[in-house]
Parts: structure tokens; sequence; C-alpha cells
């Protein structure tokens, strides 16, 4: 099973809304394969290593080995489909 983390400043409220948006977007996909895990901002290094993409909902100021999603897409619906097809792609 591949992993995507979404992280924000507590991990709570704006996390957990694009956390389940993109779960279902995969599930309508029948991409059940992949789990989205919802983290604080603090781990985010400690669960990068074992995943394969992370939505940021903050401003990254630092480089990652795994593709770093922007989440806004999935918050207003703007360019949504390119940024859940990183994802997807991330986990192929």
């Amino acid at each position: 099973m591949k992993k995507v983390i979404v992280a924000c400043g507590s991990g709570v409220a704006t996390s957990q809304t694009v956390a389940s948006k993109v779960t279902r977007l995969l599930k309508e996909r029948n991409l059940d394969e992949i789990k989205v895990e919802v983290v604080d901002l603090k781990s985010v290094d400690t669960h990068i290593k074992n995943s394969a993409a992370y939505i940021a909902i903050t401003k990254i100021e630092k480089q990652y080995p795994i593709p770093v999603i922007n989440s806004i897409a999935f918050l207003t619906g703007i360019n949504m489909e390119s940024e859940l097809q990183k994802i997807i792609d991330a986990c192929k």
C-alpha cells in the first residue's frame, strides 16, 4: 500500500478536509491501495521516508525527495485533476 501524507500546522481542520477529499477522489477511481494520512507539520520529516507524496497546506521552505502536491487545488477545485494525477503517478 502506498501512503500519501497531508500536513498543516496542527494536523486538524484543513489537512483533514483535504485528506477526506483526496481519499474520496481516489476511491471513485478504485485506487483503494493509496492511503492518505494526516500528520502534523512537526512530524513531516519522520513520515516523508515512508510516503510516495506530500500534500502541503503551508508554504514549503525546503526540498523533499518526493513530489509535493498543492493542497489548494483540493480546497478550491482549481487544477484539482492535475494535482490528483500527480498523486496517482507518484504512487505507481
